[in-house]
């Protein structure tokens, strides 16, 4: 979250800043409650000085003069309980309203209402000329790949059975991504699949209520999670890091799981939104002075796995109105899938359609946002500033199975495996 002390100072720049990013944050409502909440406090931090004013006259008191300290010191414990009532309400509206700010937004992110106004920076790889290309879900029927139709009987609609080759080849991209971030750096971790709510909130989720994308655990306080950047997010909280080991470099793999409410019938074929799947995730803590650079470094790593793996791609930089509250700057990969077009799945047997690009990774710099409010610091000398996270897919295991099935495949339907993942699975060909 942003500093309330900035908000205060800066109230003109956080509303224009949230402005731009078409957030409902009520500034001026958050700083009316603030307000009172500050009142409050002091009216509290005041009688509690009485208090043990009367508790330390106590210690000295004569008899004559112990009833009216008793009295005097009954009515201040009272009118404390009415007090801090009212400052734990306050607190609640202000966390509420605070939690809906946004991070501040980088000068040269450009401006738009949606996804549809992200800017395209560059285009890598060539587009294989097919004559009838399939889809992932054809290409899966024809060699007994996936099986929706019984994941959905044990599970639910959007789960599914990886099967056979397949099955063996999301292994291989898991191991393919690990072993090239330890070589670069990276810290291997496995994480948790459950968080529980103070981390998920720290790492701007939200794990109850109508908005959510996350499965919380009835009668308690933990969810599963919706990606590896929660558990690794909360796994500093709370702690003093010395400067002299930052950046800190982890790649955390973890099943992930998400509700994708609200999504069906939109860009759902097949793999591309189901309910759970496997990621390995970048996640930074650096030094103020270094996120910038890191946020470069991460999306180079992100590129460079689909540069590996024989795949074209774009990447696109996120606009003002498609950003998350924690996000300073953002780009994306989108892998080139043929089953994609206009937002329309192909059809058994419809034939060329023209296909379009699918988001498979997010690089993101969330600044000191989600170190506020997860409490993670740095040794700095005298100071002790918030430090920088940032986050990156490196493999989302299924939507990286449909640009691999549907950019590797032959004309005969037959599958070829990228040379980068054929030490991992042991072969060459699916079909």
């Amino acid at each position: 979250m942003l500093d309330i002390k900035y908000i205060r100072e800066h109230a003109d720049e956080v509303k224009k800043n949230c402005e731009r990013r078409h957030s409902k944050a009520d500034i001026d409502e958050l700083l009316r409650v603030d307000a009172d909440r500050l009142d409050a406090l002091r009216e509290v931090e005041e009688i509690r000085k009485q208090r043990n004013e009367i508790a330390e006259a106590m210690k000295s008191a004569t008899p004559e003069d112990r009833p009216g300290l008793i009295e005097k010191g009954k009515a201040l414990k009272e009118s404390l309980g009415g007090k801090e009532a009212q400052l734990a309400e306050f607190e609640q509206a202000w966390t509420g309203l605070m939690l809906q700010v946004p991070n501040l937004t980088h000068p040269d992110v450009p401006e738009g209402k949606d996804d549809s106004e992200n800017v395209e920076i560059r285009r890598v790889g060539g587009i294989r000329s097919l004559s009838n290309p399939r889809n992932h879900v054809e290409l899966a029927h024809m060699h007994d790949l996936i099986d929706f139709e019984r994941g959905a009987k044990v599970a639910g609609a959007k789960f599914y059975f990886l099967k056979g080759k397949l099955a063996l080849l999301e292994q291989a991209l898991v191991r393919f991504a690990l072993d090239y971030l330890t070589a670069e750096g990276f810290t291997a971790m496995t994480t948790p699949d459950l968080a529980n709510d103070t981390v998920l909130v720290g790492t701007g989720f939200q794990p109850r209520g109508p908005e959510t994308q996350i499965y919380s655990i009835e009668n308690t306080d933990l969810s599963l999670i919706g990606t590896a950047e929660i558990g690794l997010g909360g796994y500093h909280m709370n702690e003093m890091l010395d400067e002299s080991v930052l950046p800190i470099k982890y790649a955390g793999l973890s099943h992930c799981f998400r509700t994708e409410a609200g999504t069906y019938g939109r860009e759902s074929y097949g793999l591309y939104r189901v309910h759970q799947f496997t990621k390995v995730e970048m996640f930074v803590y650096c030094k103020p002075d270094q996120s910038d650079a890191m946020l470069a470094e991460i999306l180079r790593h992100g590129e460079t796995l689909f540069q590996k793996l024989g795949i074209p791609y774009r990447v696109v930089e996120i606009c003002t109105g498609d950003f998350g509250n924690p996000h300073y700057r953002k780009y994306d990969i989108e892998a080139w899938m043929w089953g994609r077009g206009d937002g329309i799945p192909l059809r058994q047997g419809s034939g060329g359609q023209k296909g379009d690009w699918g988001e498979v990774t997010s690089a993101s710099n969330c600044t000191d946002f989600q170190a506020r409010r997860l409490n993670i610091r740095m040794k700095d000398g005298e100071e002790k500033p918030y430090v920088h996270t940032l986050n990156n897919t490196a493999i989302a295991t299924s939507r990286a199975m449909i640009a691999l099935l549907e950019n590797w495949q032959n004309e005969d339907g037959s599958i070829t495996v990228p040379p980068a993942l054929v030490e991992y699975c042991g072969f060459e060909r699916i079909g």
